[in-house]
């Protein structure tokens, strides 16, 4: 029973790293760190939203996140009138598909779909190729269509097809360790909008189990009780 647990698991997990060939980094992401969060937003802001959509979160949906109403007005309104409204890319269906050859997915899920680890991983692994049409491949997807949006941040690099190891063509803004943690950042952040009530139904369902191992107890004594006396 255990191995059977195991596999249902973990075998998605397995069959996506296969595919890509890429060995899957673990993500550090913490949906409790709101300081994380809030700059997992900024960077998604400012790096994302051209192409890509969050059309299930609201704007009004990152005050659950400790920023005021007027911090999102003045800071991550970009594309839209009132905070109330979806965070939806300015981006024109018919032209991403003539510019990139599909239409940039919706990141409400993508999270769920894919996994954090994956876009953890995804995120750090893009590379220069001359022979792709964006001028950009990327390891944990082959052949991917999107460019890398934070290229300016980490850089641009190559990757030695003997050795499987990434070479350093130009600099970023940031370092290595800067950098990954603004992809730790960003990720959270997409965890998170792909399911932001997770934290408190994890939180309610720990008190339920909690209650209803003392209600468990109660009622094993009140069995004993009446059964006490039955031969």
């Amino acid at each position: 029973m255990r191995k059977i647990l195991f596999i249902a698991l973990f075998l998605p997990m397995a069959v996506l790293a296969a595919a890509t060939g890429a060995r899957l980094d673990r993500s550090p992401h913490d949906t409790r760190d709101l300081a994380s969060l809030q700059a997992g937003a900024r960077t998604y802001v400012n790096y994302c939203l051209g192409c890509h959509s969050l059309q299930y979160m609201r704007y009004s949906s990152l005050t659950h996140i400790g920023l005021s109403e007027t911090q999102v007005k003045d800071y991550l309104l970009f594309t839209a009138d009132k905070v109330g409204e979806p965070i939806r890319a300015p981006l024109e269906v018919k032209a991403a598909k003539g510019w990139f050859g599909v239409n940039p997915p919706d990141l409400s899920v993508i999270a769920r779909v894919r996994g954090a680890d994956w876009l953890y991983t995804y995120l750090r692994t893009f590379y220069r190729d001359p022979k792709t049409a964006t001028g950009w491949n990327n390891v944990a997807f082959p052949n991917v269509a999107m460019p890398h949006a934070l290229w300016t941040l980490q850089g641009e690099r190559g990757l030695d097809e003997k050795t499987h190891k990434f070479t350093e063509i130009s600099k970023g803004a940031q370092s290595v360790t800067e950098y990954d943690a603004t992809v730790r950042d960003l990720v959270n952040f997409l965890v998170y909008a792909s399911e932001p009530a997770a934290a408190s139904r994890r939180t309610i369902g720990i008190v339920v189990l909690f209650v209803l191992g003392v209600l468990f107890i109660f009622a094993y004594l009140l069995k004993t009780e009446f059964w006490k006396d039955v031969k």
